[in-house]
Formats: C-alpha cells, sequence, structure tokens
C-alpha cells in the first residue's frame, strides 16, 4: 500500500509568484533538472473544492506595508546611504516587489488557515488564488479555491468481506524448495563409463558454426561448453543431435533459434554446427543429511534446516496471501463506498509512483538524458487509475482507523526509523532529523497507521 499525503502546505501560492520557496523538489539518486515528471497547477475537483474569499480592511493593508517597509529600511544596505537612513521612497522603488510578497505572507496565511478551521474542513493540496487585489493604503481582496478531504460515510464496513485463501504451505510446495536448494549445492562430475549420453547427462562440447545465408555474420565458436540433455534451456536440436553420442563423436547440427532468442546475434537465425563430444558429466545432488544442513548455515541437524525451512515457507505464503487478500477486500471497500477525491492527492501519488519508477530506471543505467526523453504525458496517464485506487484505499483505511480507535506508538515508529536507517545506511539520529525538518515521520506514522488497520481487517476475514 502507498503512502497517499493528506494535508497540504496551507500556505497561498500567489499567481505572480512561482519560485515555490520551501519546495524542495530534488530528489534522491537524480536531479531530474527539467521537473517534467511533476504536475504543476493541477486541476481541481470540483466535488471536493470550495472557494473562499478574504477581505482585509485598508488599514491592516497599510500597518503591514508600513512594518515589511521598516524592516527592509533598516537592514538594507544601498550604496549612498547609512544603514537605516534609506529614504522610504528608495526602499519601495528597490524592493517593492518584496514587499508586496511578505505583505501577502503577511495578511493571508493565517486569515485563510482560520477560515478554513472555521468551516469545518481538512485542507488537502495547495490553496490556488483565483483573485488578489493588492495595493498600500487599499482594502486587500483575495479568493482562493481549494479542494478539502470529502466527508463520506464507512457505515457497514465490517460486513465487507472477500475470500481468504489458506496460508498453508503444501508438501508439494516444501519439496520443490529442497529440490531447489539441493540443486544449488549439487556437482557436475565426469562419468568415466563408456556409454552414450541419455537425458539428465551432461555434454562437453566444443563447437563451430557458421550463420546460414548471412556471410556478414561471424562464425559461433566455444570450447567446454556444458549441455544439458533434456534439460529446460536446451534448444530440442542439441538434445536430439546429443541424445545416444558418444565421447569422441563429431556431430553436424542445424539449429533454428527463435525470433525471442536471449542472444539478439542469434534471434532468428539458422546456424550450422560442428560439434565434438569431448566429455560425459552427471550432476550430483548431495544427499540430505546432517551435513548438507551444517553446509547450507548454522544448522545442527537435517531436522533443524527442515523446520527452518518450514517456517520460511509458512512466513512467505503467509505474507503473500494477506497481501493479495489485503488488495481484493481494499477493492471491495472502496466499490462500496463511493466518495469525490481530491485531484490533488491522485497526482500527488501520481508523483510518487514516477518516482518510483525513475529511481528503479536509475538502477538499471538509465541517464537523465534519457529520462528527459520520455512521454511524462503518456507516463502520468498510465499511473492515473492506479494512483486513484491507493489513494482512495487511504481516506477509506483512515477512517476505519479513526471509528476502530486505532493508534500508532512512539516505539512503533521508532522502530520504523531504525529499519530505515539500516535499508539505507544513514546514521539514525541523522535520518531522524532529516524526517523530522521535511515531515517524513508524520508520513511514516500515517502509513503504518493504514497497514495496521488494513492487517485487522484482513484478520477478522471468516477463514
Amino acid at each position: 500500500m502507498d503512502n497517499s499525503e493528506q494535508s497540504g502546505d496551507t500556505a497561498l501560492e500567489h499567481d505572480h509568484d512561482h519560485s515555490h520557496e520551501g519546495h524542495d523538489h530534488s530528489h534522491e539518486g537524480h536531479s531530474h533538472a527539467d521537473e517534467a515528471h511533476h504536475h504543476h497547477g493541477p486541476v481541481l475537483n470540483p466535488e471536493c473544492t470550495r472557494e473562499l474569499v478574504l477581505d482585509i480592511p485598508a488599514a491592516e493593508v497599510s500597518k503591514a506595508y508600513k512594518a515589511v517597509a521598516a524592516n527592509y529600511r533598516r537592514y538594507a544596505k544601498i550604496p549612498g546611504f547609512r544603514p537605516g537612513k534609506v529614504p522610504e521612497a528608495v526602499i519601495t522603488r528597490r524592493f517593492g516587489n518584496d514587499i508586496r510578497k511578505e505583505v501577502i505572507d503577511t495578511l493571508l496565511p493565517e486569515r485563510f488557515n482560520k477560515a478554513v478551521l472555521e468551516l469545518g474542513i481538512k485542507l488537502v493540496g495547495q490553496p490556488q488564488v483565483a483573485e488578489l487585489t493588492l495595493n498600500d493604503g487599499e482594502p486587500l481582496h483575495a479568493k482562493a479555491l481549494f479542494e478539502y478531504l470529502p466527508d463520506f460515510s464507512i457505515e457497514g464496513y465490517q460486513g465487507v468481506h472477500v475470500e481468504k485463501p489458506t496460508a498453508d504451505v503444501a508438501e508439494e510446495e516444501y519439496a520443490a524448495e529442497l529440490t531447489q536448494l539441493r540443486e544449488s549445492r549439487a556437482t557436475i562430475e565426469p562419468v568415466e563409463d563408456d556409454r552414450a549420453l541419455t537425458d539428465g547427462d551432461w555434454a562437453q562440447i566444443s563447437y563451430a558454426g557458421n550463420v546460414k545465408d548471412d556471410e556478414a555474420a561471424p562464425p559461433v565458436a566455444g570450447e567446454d561448453a556444458l549441455v544439458e540433455i533434456g534439460g529446460k534451456e536446451t534448444l530440442s536440436a542439441f538434445n536430439d543431435a546429443l541424445r545416444g553420442a558418444k565421447v569422441g563423436q563429431e556431430l553436424q547440427v542445424e539449429v533454428l533459434y527463435p525470433a525471442d532468442y536471449q542472444e539478439p546475434k542469434l534471434a532468428g537465425k539458422t546456424v550450422a554446427y560442428n560439434v565434438t563430444v569431448k566429455a560425459i558429466k552427471k550432476r550430483i545432488m548431495p544427499e540430505l543429511n546432517d551435513d548438507f544442513a551444517k553446509e547450507l548455515g548454522n544448522y545442527e541437524t537435517f531436522a533443524d534446516l527442515e523446520k527452518r525451512i518450514r517456517e520460511y515457507l509458512t512466513n512467505r505464503k503467509q505474507a503473500s496471501v494477506e497481501e493479495d487478500t489485503r488488495n481484493r477486500l481494499l477493492e471491495a471497500l472502496a466499490a462500496k463506498f463511493v466518495f469525490p477525491v481530491p485531484e490533488s492527492l491522485v497526482q500527488q501519488q501520481i508523483d510518487m509512483r514516477l518516482e518510483r519508477g525513475l529511481r528503479a530506471l536509475a538502477a538499471q543505467g538509465m541517464t537523465e538524458d534519457q529520462m528527459r526523453k520520455l512521454d511524462f504525458t503518456r507516463l502520468r496517464g498510465a499511473q492515473r487509475d492506479g494512483a486513484m485506487a491507493e489513494v482512495k484505499s487511504a481516506l477509506i483505511l483512515d477512517k476505519i482507523a479513526a471509528a476502530e480507535g486505532l493508534t500508532i506508538t512512539e516505539e512503533e515508529v521508532d522502530r520504523e526509523v531504525h529499519m530505515a536507517a539500516l535499508q539505507s545506511r544513514e546514521p539514525v539520529e541523522q535520518l531522524q532529523a532529516r524526517l523530522t525538518a521535511d515531515g517524513g515521520l508524520a508520513r511514516i506514522r500515517e502509513q503504518l497507521l493504514r497497514e495496521k488497520t488494513a492487517h485487522l481487517l484482513y484478520e477478522r476475514l471468516p477463514a
């Protein structure tokens, strides 16, 4: 489940000022200098948008102008004037735009926040100023549009159920895991007997081949390659040619590679090979005993290993079943409770999903120049449905958490921060300070509460 930011910065965004002071667009790992993947000035959802008009008397506007200008006058350093002695007209001419912005920040945010509080609704996203009239000595008039969290009912959520599959581990699953462990420790040993190759053997071969109908293609050759007869990764042409062959035998093999073959230079090509069988080898699987267990870790007996494998499989299956069931349950809840979703929350969630995707691409070696060429409009559109579903799920879970009286303790938050510090190899104190400064701790607490709520709903499902 992804985290959806639910409370926006209540500082008003002026239509004349797009500096976004205090909003950090840099991202760990890569800067994305063009910021092409961010959505600025989202269209608001009219179903959960309110309009707020603020009118402030001229006397208060003049008082604010004087106070801000006096502060500039006190500290401004302008050639030809002593500090504190710069004429007010010079200050106004030199710093007029800056003074105007500070007056707005002095007068509007506090009154806006108070007015929203009196409305009894919770603001989300960034307010958008639709009208703003401000001149020294005149009344200030502002009209702001903003989205808010919709009020919706979750009555009957306890009765929403989905199938809850069993998380029991079948013996076939245990056997398959044990087989994988044995195969990981298997050795390839030479066969001394004078016999022909058969399924399950490994042929050690040398080969030389030419791509047919392509004289420019370089020859294909190799020495001491190991080929498993009848193996699922072995092409049928090699299986057919090598099955029944003996050491020293020379073979001619024509191989048509599939169009989606993993090596592009061979995909869809036909290669004529001369193959020499140099040796027959057999994969020797280790015995399932105490020695095998000790090789795999801190186990005294095979019974200890078996217990640990079963515990691992049970935990893995339990986590997988719970995640799948919770997702289906949240889909069912979202289908039952229909309500408008603030567009700003959807856009924030799209940003988060894209950021994860970009980090993954950067980890795979994609450069910033390559990222700039991506079609972010298309990418954003492709993320919309998933982001909408995640936001709806988060809002529903928040409602249910409140109804159930669920909370998150400081110990739970600290444990999550310590885990994050281990994963990022960052000192805990440094990470704690950073998360405190950027609001990350609140987001962690929010996400932990949603996880706890979802787990409670899962546990209550009838088996």
